[in-house]
């Protein structure tokens, strides 16, 4: 999503240079990593101001832009120099978390918090993010809605494969690890196991420290899953969205899911976990079907009634394609952050 972005951005007319590789991300909650990452941070900050101020300005940056701003990952960088410059500040997929005021991550959570306060412009990714960033909103911040997109031109042509008549492909795109995939993945193998009087077949492709672990909850279904390891080949992937009746994924606290847009990019229609954001990715009853998240009958119960209802596949399929590059391209996006951002950047040396 961040290279996307670099490219919509390019695309609006701006000239995007990433300014900085300092990483902020604390998977653990650590206090005592917060706090040093929040010192280098702010040394990272006093480095680019004094490199920026040192310029032409003609030469400086019109504008600061962070992508995905969290407890996680907060921005102690990019307000300091903005500030320094006297230029806006922007933030794509920005979200809040109350409850992580307090505990262990409660530094980070400052830091986001405080990101998030001072940002003129915040590009909201999905409905599920919105309502506590409406709820917070500066009286003179402006959320503007850039769900999740993709750039076609970065997949090539490929020959898709027909798949039996009398046998239906499904298609599972996932890293193989512990936590949320590990659970989405025995989510979907309890499902599987319920309807094994169907005709179907399953790819995966992912890898992963948990796969040993993955591959044996699919253990009792062997014969009709096959596990294609990590897949970087364009090309290759992209044959394998084609050749999918449907996309299979519970999704568990997943954010949105890039590869829910991908399948839908290539007539794939999805089925997945009504977690997060995925509603704003794919739309229920379609271009795909989004039953009760983490409810493994749920889940059994919607694969079954598709996978008897190849009208209704074809119909989804056709829909979601048309959805992703009617409305979710790179012109699209770059489209709607010329609009929001030229009025901020206009400001600047006025």
């Amino acid at each position: 999503m961040a290279r996307l972005l670099m490219k919509a951005l390019d695309q609006a007319g701006y000239v995007p240079q990433l300014a900085s590789e300092m990483r902020t991300f604390d998977k653990t909650g650590d206090p005592q990593n917060q706090d040093l990452i929040r010192q280098q941070s702010l040394d990272e900050a006093a480095r680019l101001i004094e490199h920026y101020k040192a310029l032409p300005e003609q030469s400086r940056p019109c504008l600061w832009f962070t992508y995905h701003v969290y407890y996680k990952a907060p921005d102690w960088i990019g307000p300091r120099v903005a500030q320094a410059l006297n230029v806006p500040y922007a933030v794509a997929e920005g979200s809040r978390a109350a409850k992580r005021a307090q505990g262990s991550w409660a530094l980070g959570h400052e830091g986001a918090e405080a990101a998030l306060d001072r940002a003129d412009a915040l590009f909201v990714m999905t409905a599920h993010d919105r309502e506590a960033l409406e709820r917070a909103r500066p009286m003179d911040q402006v959320l503007v809605d850039l769900p999740p997109f993709l750039d076609m031109q970065d997949w090539p042509q490929s020959t898709a494969l027909s798949s039996p008549e009398s046998e239906l492909r499904l298609l599972t795109v996932a890293m193989m690890r512990k936590g949320d995939k590990l659970a989405s993945y025995s989510i979907l193998a309890a499902a599987l196991e319920r309807i094994q009087h169907l005709p179907w077949s399953l790819d995966i492709v992912g890898d992963g420290e948990a796969r040993e672990e993955i591959v044996q909850r699919f253990s009792s279904l062997a014969g009709r899953v096959r596990f294609q390891g990590r897949i970087e080949n364009q090309t290759e992937l992209k044959t394998l969205y084609e050749s999918a009746d449907l996309f299979v994924w519970p999704a568990v606290n997943e954010a949105y899911g890039m590869v829910l847009l991908e399948a839908q990019a290539m007539g794939c229609p999805v089925l997945a976990g009504a977690y997060g954001g995925v509603a704003s990715v794919v739309q229920h009853g379609e271009t795909g079907i989004l039953p009760q998240s983490g409810d493994i009958g749920a889940f059994a119960d919607a694969l079954s009634a598709l996978l008897q209802d190849r009208g209704q596949l074809r119909i989804l399929g056709a829909n979601a394609l048309t959805f992703v590059r009617q409305e979710r391209g790179l012109d699209h996006a770059a489209l709607r952050l010329r609009k929001a951002l030229e009025p901020l950047t206009a400001r600047v040396g006025a």
